[in-house]
C-alpha cells in the first residue's frame, strides 16, 4: 500500500477462512475483522469428518498460531501483523436490528458486523468478503461493499491446455526425429508442452512433439500400451507421455466426462507397478465433497467408508480387467472361473499393500515414497488442499491430479472454475520442467455420452 492509499476495512467470511487459512495476511495495509460469530461457526464445524472438519481445523490452528498469547490485543486495538495487516475480532451489539432481514443467522450476525464497523468507521471503506454469493447479495441490499476472495483466483479466461499448433518447414520437422530441433523463434512454449506442427508445404501432413525446455522432441512413448491399454486419439496420446515418463513427477489432466482421464491414469500406475515394478504402490485419493450427508455418516471402516466415493477408479479397473484389448499376459492369474470380480482383486492387493485407498483428511503427516499417487476429481478442493497433497511427495513419487474444472462439475461450495486447487495448480506449476499438463477435449466414452457432452 502506498502513502496515498487509504486503509480499508475488510470483514472475512467463515468459509473464506475454510478456503484459505492465511487469507488475512493477503490484505496488506488493511484492517481485517474477523466476527466473534466466524470462530464459532469454525468451532462447530471442526468436529465434522471430511473435508470441511479438516478445513474449519486448519482455519483454527492458524488463528491459534497466528494470536500465540496475543488475544488481548484480538479483541482490542488489534493485532499488528506483517505488511501493516491489522488483525482484529467483531462482536455483535445490536442483535440484528440495522438488517432488513428477520432470521437470526450466522450470515446475518455477520452482516451486522459489517453494518455496525461500517457506521462506526464511517471515514473508511468496508468491504464483506464472502464465498457466498447469498451472503454478497444480502449484503449489497443491507448496503455494504461485498466480493468474493480473489487472492488465488485464476487470472485468465481460457486454462492452460498443454498444447498448441504451428507450422514448420519440412527440414526442420525432419530434424525433430534426429537430434531434435529448435522451436519457432515467433513460437514461446513450455517446458512439457506439446505441438501439433503442420508441414508448410504440404499442410496435410503434420507431427506431434514435445518440448523438453530446449529442443522439441519425438513422443518417446507413442509406440507403447500400459495394461493393454492405448491412446485413442491425439489429446491421450500427449497426456499418455507425460503419464509413462518417470522425468515428470507432476502430471494434470483435466477433461470432460468420458474424456478418458481416469482410465488412462489407472492402466499406466498399473503398468508402472504391476508390470513394470518401477513404483511400489498406487494411491488413490479423492475428496469426499458430497451433495448430502458427509462421509462420517457411512457406517464402516475407512475403506468401506470410501467405497461409494471411489467408483471412477473401480470402474476404470473393471474396464481394463474385462478389455479384449490384451492377449491375456496382464490378466494371467487375476481371474476366477466365475468371472473377474473388480472389488475382490483391489482388496487382495490393498491387504498386500499394493493399493491404497484414502481421503484429504489422512493426508496430514505422511511422506509418500515410491508410488504413483492418483488424485481424482481434484476440482473439488481448495488451492491450500492441493500444496497439502503434494508437500506429501517424497522421493520417487509420482503424482497425477484429475479433474474437470468447469462449474457444473463442482460441488464444494468454497471452490468455483477460477478458483479451484486443479486450475490453480494448473497454472503455478506449468513453468516448471517436471510438470506437464494436458486438457482433453474428445469424449471417447460412447457416443451417446459424446452427445450430452456437447448437447447438455
Amino acid at each position: 500500500m502506498t502513502g496515498t492509499q487509504k486503509r480499508k476495512n475488510y470483514i472475512l467470511d467463515t468459509n473464506v477462512l475454510m478456503h484459505d487459512p492465511w487469507c488475512f495476511k493477503y490484505f496488506v495495509g488493511n484492517n481485517v475483522y474477523i466476527p466473534v460469530t466466524v470462530l464459532e461457526e469454525l468451532d462447530h464445524l471442526k468436529a465434522r469428518d471430511g473435508l470441511a472438519g479438516y478445513q474449519a481445523r486448519e482455519a483454527v490452528r492458524t488463528l491459534h498460531r497466528t494470536i500465540d498469547g496475543r488475544g488481548a490485543e484480538f479483541v482490542g486495538d488489534g493485532l499488528e501483523l506483517p505488511d501493516g495487516v491489522r488483525l482484529k475480532v467483531a462482536f455483535v451489539k445490536d442483535g440484528g436490528k440495522a438488517l432488513p432481514f428477520r432470521e437470526q443467522t450466522g450470515d446475518n450476525d455477520i452482516l451486522v458486523c459489517a453494518v455496525e464497523i461500517k457506521r462506526e468507521d464511517a471515514d473508511v471503506e468496508t468491504i464483506l468478503v464472502s464465498k457466498d454469493v447469498c451472503l454478497r447479495i444480502k449484503a449489497e441490499v443491507a448496503g455494504i461493499v461485498s466480493e468474493d476472495y480473489e487472492t488465488d483466483k485464476i487470472k485468465t479466461d481460457e486454462l492452460y491446455s498443454g498444447y498448441t499448433e504451428f507450422g514448420m518447414a519440412q527440414d526442420k520437422i525432419a530434424k525433430i526425429y534426429d537430434d531434435g530441433q529448435k522451436p519457432p523463434r515467433n513460437v514461446e512454449l513450455l517446458p512439457n508442452q506439446f505441438a501439433q506442427i503442420t508441414n508448410k508445404s504440404d499442410p496435410e501432413h503434420s507431427v506431434v512433439a514435445r518440448y523438453d525446455g530446449n529442443k522439441l522432441m519425438p513422443l518417446r512413448y507413442e509406440k507403447h500400451s500400459a495394461w493393454g491399454l492405448r491412446p485413442l486419439n491425439l489429446e491421450q496420446k500427449m497426456a499418455f507421455e507425460l503419464l509413462m515418463d518417470p522425468s515428470v513427477p507432476f502430471v494434470s489432466i483435466t477433461g470432460g466426462a468420458g474424456s478418458g482421464k481416469t482410465i488412462l491414469a489407472t492402466a499406466v500406475a498399473l503398468e508402472k507397478v504391476m508390470e513394470q515394478h518401477e513404483y511400489r504402490k498406487i494411491v488413490f485419493v479423492r475428496p469426499t465433497v458430497p451433495a448430502g450427508n458427509d462421509i462420517g455418516y457411512l457406517p464402516g471402516t475407512e475403506e468401506e467408508k470410501l467405497r461409494p466415493w471411489m467408483g471412477s477408479f473401480y470402474d476404470a479397473i473393471d474396464m481394463l480387467m474385462s478389455s479384449d484389448k490384451d492377449s491375456g499376459k496382464n490378466k494371467k492369474a487375476k481371474r476366477t472361473e466365475d468371472g473377474f470380480q473388480v472389488d475382490q482383486f483391489i482388496e487382495d492387493f490393498r491387504k498386500r499393500g499394493v493399493f491404497e485407498i484414502k481421503t484429504f483428511t489422512y493426508m496430514r503427516g505422511r511422506t509418500i515414497t515410491d508410488a504413483i499417487v492418483i488424485v481424482d476429481e481434484a476440482q473439488e478442493i481448495t488451492p491450500h488442499l492441493v500444496k497439502l497433497m503434494l508437500t506429501r511427495a517424497g522421493e520417487s513419487a509420482k503424482f497425477i491430479f484429475l479433474g474437470d474444472p468447469s462449474d457444473n462439475q463442482i460441488d464444494n461450495v468454497l471452490v468455483d472454475s477460477k478458483s479451484n486447487g486443479l486450475v490453480y495448480v494448473v497454472e503455478r506449476m506449468k513453468h516448471h520442467g517436471i510438470t506437464g499438463h494436458v486438457t482433453l477435449k474428445q469424449v471417447e466414452r460412447s457416443e451417446l455420452a459424446s452427445l450430452a457432452e456437447k448437447s447438455l
